[in-house]
């Protein structure tokens, strides 16, 4: 079998656009007719520059290769140009080739990709979402705790145990900063609000950006304990190991992170210098499936979880599925809420969601199809990237 073929669509995610501006899909083709489908995640060139970069790649590497001899071509792409790093553009763009190449391996075997990876661990798989705001809200859900609290009860009434939020506020490019003690009296007010609100119903996600230095970080920590979350992500920019390990020995709060981050080398360093419990692996970033479960199992020998972070469209979702249903260490997985609305009508059938759990499709490969007659009828045509930092 080889690679004859690929296609890239860019789809543009309608308002409120929830998941991001656009989606990167990559659609690769077989000389025996398969096909399969990878996502790149949030590249930080504009997707008319992707594109190129993704045709230049799989002109050069892709096309001609055996999608069954995964390491081999993970290897040769990643190695392209005498690199061997993992930058973010590039492994954005390998990660969707691999997780395409997975896809068709499973449609040939016809089965699911957790199948092949050791098989089956869990029958569902725990859910989370951001607390997301309403077209009638009269104020924002970000920055309110009425409304945040009001909003997280209503997602436990839909099955959720958990949820996210960001008590901090916005994230900048002169980040990290010191948090002035008016935001940390509000994000204290803002979490004690919420907590109320669900009781011991819901796991409370802080779900911060990198904004903090390590002694701000410190001490908000320290005012949001008593409140018990499940984690503090992100409490200090990616780029220092060193100092996200200072806040984790700081709290008695696990520390998340690693949508930033990618490949087993960079996760191998968080858990070597004891940066964090919960590692939340980006399968459109940090090197697609197999490196995926590699990180899994990295995380698994230090008791450490994994959370994969979804900030996307629902392929990189699907991913995500494959690999948290074979993890023994699995933790939980972020959602666009309950995977409805574009999230679903992008696929040919969407993503099963029951009462707070995703339910693993049975189905080979990816175990979803994207349809395509609705990602061509929505190209993305705006300037704007994926995600922006505030000035």
């Amino acid at each position: 079998m080889k690679i004859t073929d690929v296609k890239t669509y860019v789809v543009g995610n309608p308002p409120p656009h929830f998941g991001g501006r656009y989606w990167i899909f990559i659609k690769l083709t077989t000389d025996s007719g398969i096909d399969g489908i990878g996502e790149v995640y949030s590249v930080p060139f504009h997707p008319k520059a992707v594109t190129h970069m993704i045709d230049d790649v799989c002109e050069r590497c892709v096309v001609g290769s055996d999608p069954f001899k995964i390491e081999r071509l993970w290897r040769t792409i990643y190695s392209s140009g005498y690199t061997q790093r993992s930058d973010l553009s590039k492994m954005g763009i390998l990660s969707a080739i691999e997780t395409a190449c997975w896809d068709i391996i499973g449609k040939e075997l016809n089965k699911p990709i957790y199948e092949l990876l050791g098989g089956q661990v869990h029958e569902k798989l725990r859910s989370y979402s951001y607390l997301f705001p309403k077209e009638t809200d009269k104020t924002d859900v970000y920055s309110d705790p009425e409304l945040a609290a009001n909003r997280a009860a209503e997602y436990v009434k839909l099955g959720f145990t958990a949820v996210k939020f960001d008590p901090v506020g916005t994230f900048t490019d002169l980040d990290p900063r010191q948090l002035s003690l008016g935001v940390l009296e509000h994000a204290e007010k803002f979490v004690k609000t919420v907590r109320e609100a669900v009781g011991n119903k819901c796991d409370l996600l802080i779900g911060t950006h990198g904004q903090m230095t390590t002694s701000s970080a410190i001490r908000l920590a320290r005012r949001l304990e008593k409140f018990d979350p499940l984690w503090f992500e992100e409490p200090v920019p990616p780029e220092n190991v060193i100092e996200m390990a200072r806040v984790s020995r700081m709290t008695s709060i696990p520390i998340a992170t690693g949508e930033r981050l990618s490949t087993k080398y960079e996760f191998a360093s968080l858990l070597h210098e004891q940066a964090a419990s919960i590692l939340q692996l980006v399968l459109g970033r940090c090197g697609g499936i197999l490196e995926a479960k590699k990180i899994a199992g990295m995380a698994e020998a230090h008791y450490a979880q994994i959370a994969p972070h979804l900030y996307c469209g629902p392929i990189e979702g699907a991913a995500n599925i494959q690999i948290d249903t074979c993890s023994p260490n699995f933790l939980i997985q972020e959602g666009i809420e309950n995977w409805v609305g574009f999230h679903a009508e992008i696929l040919k059938k969407p993503i099963r969601w029951e009462d707070g759990y995703i339910i693993p499709p049975t189905e080979p490969g990816l175990g979803v199809e994207l349809n395509e007659e609705v990602a061509e009828k929505n190209p993305y045509t705006g300037k704007e990237l994926h995600l922006d930092m505030m000035d």
